[in-house]
């Protein structure tokens, strides 16, 4: 649970750092996530659909180094 206290009336610091601690825990992304019902099927077609942007991600990084 993300808490951020307020000292005096200093709300707008308070905000930033709360905006903040919830980017860094990734919260908002979750959110996103859930924030519609997917059947197992497209889950899991989505899932094989970003290890395969990974991998090639990776290859294209790889070929820099590989001399031809």
């Amino acid at each position: 649970m993300v808490r951020v206290f307020v000292n005096g009336t200093n709300v707008d610091k308070a905000l930033r750092i709360l905006k903040k601690k919830v980017a860094k825990e990734g919260i908002l992304s979750v959110l996103k996530k859930k924030r519609y019902y997917d059947k197992p099927s497209i889950a899991i077609r989505k899932k094989v659909a970003k290890a395969e942007r990974r991998r090639r991600r990776r290859i294209k990084r790889m070929r820099k180094y590989i001399i031809s």
